[in-house]
């Protein structure tokens, strides 16, 4: 019986109403989507991180890459990114690493435009129901030469129903495009963070190659070079 009423409630909201209906649609589907492709992302990221960092330590960049290759993770392609660069300064692995990063960023935030359009244009989309319920409620008076709550009483439900359906998608919609936007901050604060330990590894790698360089005899060179 309830589904029942708000079809009913929908179907005499008029025909601004569907807009809303599908646009109320595509927000929840994305937004669980989203969810989902968020569950347990940020758990993964530092598990799989202070993995590879320990094989970085242990010198072990084979078993480190084979981290990397085998984990789904957005993250593993960043750090695989890393280890294949050779003979290069700190400040140019950061910006590709930094690139790397936004492109792994912007892959989290797909689909959230859509629910951000649906809570901007669904109060407008409910407003020009609203006038077209009025202009309904007028044309019905003109009709009928008489005024009174029967004859306007159907255009102007039609502009209530308009209404309110707009800012209650309007609403639920922004609700949840900011709430995903706080997600995607979280997650991209957790790769920044994560990129920063697994730079500070390679230095650590690179420290340590130069000594063992040096004890030997070798020349030591300048830049990361990583074992490969």
């Amino acid at each position: 019986m309830g589904s029942q009423t708000i079809l009913e409630l929908f179907h005499q909201g008029g025909l601004t109403t569907y807009p809303l209906l599908l646009g109320s649609i595509l927000a929840l589907g994305i937004f669980f989507e989203r969810l989902w492709r968020f569950r347990g992302l940020r758990t993964s990221t530092r598990g799989l991180t202070k993995e590879t960092i320990e094989a970085v330590v242990r010198r072990d960049l084979d078993a480190a890459r084979t981290l990397c290759e085998k984990s789904k993770q957005p993250i593993a392609k960043i750090y695989l990114e890393a280890m294949r660069w050779r003979n290069v300064p700190l400040e140019d692995l950061e910006r590709v690493l930094q690139t790397t990063r936004q492109e792994a960023t912007y892959e989290l935030r797909r689909g959230l435009w859509v629910i951000g359009t649906v809570g901007s244009l669904a109060p407008y989309v409910g407003l020009f129901g609203t006038v077209i319920g009025i202009i309904r409620a007028f044309s019905d008076m003109a009709e009928h030469g008489a005024g009174g709550f029967e004859v306007v009483a159907s255009g102007i439900s039609e502009a209530l129903i308009a209404t309110a359906a707009g800012l209650a998608v309007a609403i639920i919609a922004l609700a949840f495009y900011n709430f995903l936007q706080t997600q995607v901050g979280s997650i991209a604060g957790t790769y920044a963070r994560s990129c920063e330990r697994f730079v500070q590894a390679l230095l650590f790698l690179e420290s340590s190659q130069e000594s063992s360089a040096a004890g030997a005899g070798g020349e030591v060179g300048s830049g990361f070079v990583p074992a490969g």
